[in-house]
């Protein structure tokens, strides 16, 4: 029988076709994946990678033995979520920050997993922005939060410490009022961060993305108006007062449904993590949590793997 994290590593790999980007997502360094997958074809006596210029592709052996480790890993996730549904004893309040929308950070997903799992636990959610949640975590006003940032980079160190785990990646765009497409045209960043711009608190990751941007080009954005909620700040391009960043989905809806002009060419990337006190990871309700989160984005990785569309 093979160990569960090293199912998880050819699974990450089969999935990346990297060694790099795989030790990205289980967070663990190269050498040790790399050990994992050699482990595990040695156990097995079979190839199941080549590797070639761009990185790994499976082999026929492994590709007939990827199914079958999702599946086992699918598995397991469902035995831990029967096991801890055991634990009806478990009891407590769990403080959680959201940001953005419900649907992007599969709120209602976790909250359903978490109450069949834990019925005693006490749900209490907090709404803000992604760097207003990292300091409540900090302060000990919530439990776990969501947050975002470039990826790979998780919270700004900080005491007391912040743990962090990444679900997925996306991109944000430079969105424009109808009609100034001319304006954008064949723009870099020196031009568009001289454009009118709708910006955000230094709370909000678009302020932290946009300085990762700019401040090493010596540039700042020429802000027009400041808003701290993202409705607000789509309706204002829309009424033509400047730029903004939106979501990959947001970014397309509004082009098709209302004329917004998208920057092309320009796309930031960010990460959506899960965050929680490093020294509480151990806590009952937080241990909870954890588990919970990894089998609700375990599954949908797994359904957009099959199906190849699920886009974030």
């Amino acid at each position: 029988m093979q160990d569960i994290h090293i199912l998880r590593a050819f699974v990450a790999v089969a999935r990346e076709g990297s060694v790099s980007r795989a030790a990205q997502r289980l967070h663990l360094t190269q050498p040790a994946v790399s050990l994992k997958l050699k482990q595990l074809q040695q156990t097995l006596e079979l190839t199941l990678f080549r590797r070639h210029p761009q990185g790994l592709t499976l082999t026929p052996d492994g590709q007939t033995l990827l199914p079958v480790a999702e599946k086992a890993l699918a598995a397991m996730s469902a035995f831990n979520e029967s096991a801890l549904a055991l634990h009806s004893t478990l009891r407590g309040r769990l403080r959680i920050g959201t940001i953005v929308d419900p649907e992007f950070i599969r709120l209602g997903a976790f909250l359903q997993r978490l109450v069949e799992r834990a019925p005693q636990i006490e749900t209490e959610l907090s709404h803000g922005m992604s760097g207003n949640v990292l300091t409540r975590v900090r302060n000990g006003e919530l439990d776990v939060g969501f947050y975002l940032a470039a990826p790979g980079s998780g919270p700004p160190a900080g005491t007391p410490a912040v743990s962090y785990r990444e679900l997925t990646h996306f991109h944000y765009h430079v969105v424009a009022p109808p009609g100034w497409g001319d304006r954008l045209q064949r723009a870099g960043w020196e031009d568009l961060a001289a454009l009118p711009w709708i910006v955000t608190p230094s709370d909000s990751v678009h302020s932290r993305l946009l300085g990762g941007i700019l401040d090493p080009l010596g540039l700042t954005p020429n802000g027009v108006a400041q808003v701290d909620q993202e409705a607000c700040m789509l309706d204002l391009v829309r009424a033509g007062i400047g730029l903004s960043l939106a979501r990959d989905a947001l970014a397309m809806a509004e082009r098709q449904e209302r004329g917004l002009v998208i920057a092309e060419g320009v796309r930031v990337p960010c990460a959506l993590s899960f965050i929680w006190p490093a020294d509480r990871a151990a806590e009952p309700v937080i241990s909870a949590a954890l588990d919970t989160l990894d089998s609700v984005w375990d599954a949908i990785e797994l359904v957009g793997h099959a199906g190849r569309s699920v886009t974030l």
